[in-house]
């Protein structure tokens, strides 16, 4: 199998991507010696939530006033029942699980799942709620306005999660937008990308309330379980990047260095982004000798990641993508959508022949010390790196 650059060594933080590259830091990557620059960038940070639920066939919510809800430190029993309630009417509507998640991270944005009430809306509050809010005339799970329907309506989780769902579902293209695009196309929200920080803990919301629900990708109209891969996405908002099976794992007895896994391929194979993103860096990576040349192939020991792709997620996820055959297609800064073409496989830098280099950072760390193996990780996305499982 062809043999892959190392990780980083150093640990960093990424900042928000919203500013200009603002600095460089010299890191250990590829190859276990070369030095490439990576740009401090700052960005939020989400706790990453274990979630090995299987994917069933069923998909079915218990929504059963007494019944048991799934154990989440973020959010209670009542929470978790406004979020099946969600998914539940999502179902009855015959929306697909990417639907599911969408409204299930936009009341998380809008009222933390909960059922509010408001202290300007007269009657509001004599109607059963879980908290009072204050916005405007805003009630209920997702803060619908009088223009959504009466103050008793909308403060129905089933009457609001079903105007949500109609009003998405005349968006034109909304099962392939972003989810922060999809939602702000619903909500007209004045925070339009705040959806964004919720779409991974929904996921794994709709995961344990539906059976693995999230992890399923539409395919003739039907959900299919862990088959997401190039341009199909998944109900998670993510892909595998290319199809191919896995051969030199993640930090494996004689590689412990290897941050990532390789996926062969054929050159010029087509590169996807394994979900929605902002672009870090694209770039060649220097060799051990500090020379840039990822124009011609590589070979084991040159050092290096060759032309390199790193995208950053919502939850501070980041991906990134080694060994492509010539300069990537995106640039830094550039927001890429789920399954959009970044590049083509190659074999520039520490490579003996073509292959994905594929690494799953978290904590917005770029550094070894957040790299995580990316097959358990995509495989609970539903996107699994073919012959990974």
């Amino acid at each position: 199998m062809p043999r892959s650059g190392e990780a980083p060594r150093r640990r960093f933080r990424i900042g928000a991507v919203a500013v200009a590259l603002t600095g460089t830091l010299a890191l250990l990557c590829c190859g276990g010696g070369a030095a490439f620059f990576l740009t401090n960038l700052g960005g939020d940070q989400e706790s990453m939530v274990s979630n090995e639920q299987q994917c069933d066939d069923e998909h079915r919510v218990d929504v059963n006033v007494t019944g048991t809800m799934p154990r989440m430190s973020e959010y209670g029993d009542s929470q978790l029942r406004n979020a099946a309630i969600i998914i539940k009417v999502g179902q009855e509507m015959k929306v697909p699980p990417r639907g599911w998640v969408i409204a299930v991270a936009t009341a998380m944005q809008e009222s933390a799942l909960r059922n509010l009430s408001n202290s300007t809306v007269a009657g509001s509050r004599g109607i059963p709620n879980e908290g009072v809010g204050s916005d405007h005339d805003s009630v209920g799970l997702f803060q619908q306005r009088a223009g959504w329907g009466s103050v008793t309506q909308r403060m129905s989780p089933d009457y609001a999660a079903r105007k949500f769902y109609e009003k998405l579902l005349k968006v034109d293209g909304w099962d392939r937008m972003s989810l922060t695009r999809a939602a702000q196309k619903v909500q007209i929200s004045a925070y339009p990308d705040a959806y964004a920080k919720h779409e991974d803990l929904a996921s794994q919301i709709v995961n344990a309330l539906a059976g693995g629900a999230a992890r399923t990708v539409q395919i003739a109209d039907r959900a299919v379980c862990d088959q997401a891969s190039a341009r199909t996405i998944a109900a998670s908002g993510w892909t595998a990047p290319i199809d191919g099976g896995v051969g030199s794992g993640f930090r494996t007895a004689s590689r412990p260095r290897h941050n990532g896994v390789d996926i062969g391929a054929r050159k010029r194979t087509e590169i996807h982004a394994a979900a929605t993103g902002r672009v870090l860096v694209a770039r060649c990576d220097p060799d051990h000798s500090g020379r840039r040349s990822c124009d011609v192939d590589g070979f084991p020991g040159k050092g290096g990641c060759g032309w390199f792709v790193d995208i950053l997620h919502a939850g501070g996820y980041v991906s990134r993508y080694c060994h492509m055959i010539e300069k990537p297609r995106v640039v830094p800064g550039q927001l890429v959508k789920a399954g959009e073409v970044i590049g083509l496989v190659g074999s520039s830098g520490n490579s003996s022949g073509p292959h994905l280099h594929f690494e799953v950072h978290v904590d917005s760390d770029r550094s070894f010390a957040g790299g995580i193996n990316p097959v358990p990780f995509m495989r609970q996305r539903g996107a699994p790196l073919n012959g990974s499982a």
